[in-house]
């Protein structure tokens, strides 16, 4: 409950913000200690056993998907959730080990975008285990299907209720096949 204090008038609380109930309170701080540790360990271990980061290897993993293996800058630092400037940091960490190739957008020159390279994606098939396997000893694990379940529905309300968005298309990528 938040405080109040006596004006005379009307009684009015000290925080424009209401407290957060017990249950509540807890559920806020377990998501969190979770996902820090979570995200922590798993980028730990990847980085040990393959010496890339977690994020690393998640825009591995978008451009692998990515028609023809390759995705404007801007899109992939939306499905990697980083800043323009972060995503071009990490782009440029994997063009120096040779995993990712940057190249003009064809469709629009102002645009640039990162390809996947044969490295890169032998890169990715080395760290999948590593990963994989880290998700299913700390997260899968350690939750039912009941609970995975319930946290998949629940975190994705969460996300719609922040206006997720779909994936961006992808105007520099050319048909499929």
């Amino acid at each position: 409950m938040s405080s109040v204090v006596e004006t005379g008038q009307q009684a009015r609380p000290t925080s424009p913000v209401a407290e957060l109930a017990t249950d509540e309170m807890a559920a806020w701080r377990a998501f969190l200690h979770a996902h820090a540790r979570l995200v922590r360990r798993l980028d730990d271990e990847l980085q040990a056993a393959t010496g890339l980061s977690l994020a690393e290897y998640d825009a591995l993993v978008q451009l692998v998907g990515a028609p023809d293996r390759r995705l404007r800058m801007s899109v992939l630092a939306e499905r990697v959730v980083l800043s323009r400037s972060g995503i071009t940091r990490l782009v440029d960490r994997l063009v120096a080990g040779g995993m990712v190739e940057r190249t003009a957008c064809t469709s629009d020159a102002r645009g640039a975008e990162a390809a996947l390279t044969p490295i890169g994606v032998d890169a990715l098939r080395a760290a999948t285990g590593t990963h994989l396997g880290g998700v299913r000893r700390y997260f899968l694990n350690t939750t039912t299907a009941g609970e995975q379940t319930v946290i998949a529905q629940a975190l994705d309300r969460v996300s719609e209720g922040l206006g997720r968005t779909q994936p961006t298309a992808d105007l520099c990528a050319g048909p499929k096949g």
